[in-house]
């Protein structure tokens, strides 16, 4: 009976030992699973203009919770989601407290959809439009992890708590470089509004939309959120140099700088011979700047001499300037060493009267090595080199086309007047 009872309990421990050695490692799976997910924070405006009926024949604020139930049920299992509120809380006039009012309705996390749906349903519009602390808010419940981050911002009026510019707000957010971007939906077509979510949401390379009816507002949300669970590249900082000798070696990948007004950066890659270098590159206005204004990137030898250059122009009418360019470096003996080519970025921004210089123009880079599309020989085929013999062909056939279409004309002329 002893040792039967000994053996049970020994098998009840070696049960329980192996049980706790999966269910440990299980958790620290999903903790890691939970690290790198997406977030998305969804921030709705309910100040008290949320009550005007001009929404498909119902309330503003009826389209959005009902726009939110369905993307709530549309929502991927690995997407952390939450939903901020600004102007929900204080009807009164006070200013000062009613720039205070954005609260997290449904906090950033693995999606529990009928809670999330009760919280909603609650909603009754309110109060201000305190877009810019709202924003501060957001970025603080998206803190920490390793997934991208996104706020989606749905409002249907400007921010009524400057001085505090959700813009300068938007711009601080993008130089923490912390990959968040923040997308906006405007509820009524209004110009002020529209510049003002347009800004905010390019400051971060997010999107600006204007939805005029619900179901335009339940697929842009979706698709927003969908977007969030996408795979995310996350670039590198790296830091430039004044000229090449000194400038960093970077291989294929996306890279973030900063770059004064009106100076250039450089940068080195190596590119094998039969290999392709392709590299692009977006500097971004985080701040005022005067209009008119451009991009240079060029690919140089390291001897000063330019291979390639591309280069794009702006005027003030958006954020982002973005150029590129391609360089085939031809084949040659296996044992031939490895170009060694020099990258520069050129901006000729200018800053605004009483704008700060410092730090520097955001810049992503976008490096890529691949191999070339084909030989040099067959490249040369469809080009001036090997191509002569074939424009020689066309113009000698085209000669004796013409001779012999005059021979028949005459000859038709010459039948019918004997006829």
């Amino acid at each position: 009976m002893i040792r039967t009872q000994r053996l049970a309990a020994g098998v009840c421990a070696l049960l329980a030992a192996l049980t706790a050695g999966i269910a440990f490692p299980a958790g620290a799976v999903a903790d890691e699973t939970t690290a790198t997910a997406p977030k998305v924070d969804l921030v709705l405006d309910v100040s008290g203009s949320m009550r005007t009926k001009d929404m498909d024949g119902g309330t503003r604020m009826a389209a959005a919770k009902q726009a939110f139930n369905e993307v709530l049920d549309a929502t991927p299992e690995n997407v952390l989601l939450g939903i901020r509120t600004l102007g929900a809380n204080y009807p009164g006039d006070d200013r000062r407290t009613g720039c205070k009012d954005t609260a997290q309705l449904y906090p950033v996390g693995p999606l529990d959809r009928t809670e999330a749906k009760t919280a909603v349903a609650t909603l009754s519009p309110t109060g201000w439009t305190p877009i810019g602390p709202a924003l501060l808010k957001a970025a603080d419940d998206l803190d920490g992890g390793s997934g991208s981050k996104r706020i989606v911002l749905i409002s249907d009026g400007e921010d009524t708590c400057a001085p505090l510019d959700p813009c300068e707000v938007a711009r601080e957010i993008a130089a923490k470089g912390i990959g968040l971007t923040i997308d906006t939906l405007g509820l009524v077509p209004n110009v002020k509004m529209r510049r003002q979510l347009s800004c905010i949401a390019e400051a971060t390379g997010g999107s600006y939309t204007s939805v005029e009816h619900t179901d335009q507002l339940t697929d842009r949300v979706n698709q927003l959120v969908d977007r969030a669970a996408d795979p995310v590249v996350t670039p590198v900082a790296t830091e430039g140099a004044a000229s090449c000798a000194a400038a960093p070696t970077l291989k294929s990948g996306l890279y973030t700088d900063r770059e004064e007004f009106g100076r250039q950066r450089w940068y080195k890659v190596d590119v094998e011979p039969g290999q392709e270098l392709r590299a692009s590159v977006s500097v971004a206005a985080d701040r005022a700047v005067n209009p008119d204004y451009g991009v240079l990137l060029r690919a140089v030898t390291t001897h000063g001499r330019e291979i390639v250059r591309g280069e794009a122009a702006g005027n003030g009418r958006t954020d982002v300037v973005s150029t590129g360019l391609r360089y085939p470096k031809a084949d040659g003996d296996d044992d031939a060493p490895a170009e060694t080519v020099c990258v520069q970025v050129t901006n000729s921004y200018s800053a605004a009267a009483g704008v700060k210089t410092t730090p520097g123009l955001p810049l992503e880079l976008t490096v890529d090595v691949v191999d070339g599309p084909s030989p040099a020989s067959d490249v040369a085929a469809f080009g001036l080199g090997r191509g002569w013999w074939l424009l020689g062909a066309l113009v000698l056939f085209g000669f004796l086309a013409g001779v012999l279409w005059g021979w028949l004309s005459r000859w038709r002329v010459a039948v019918w007047r004997t006829n």
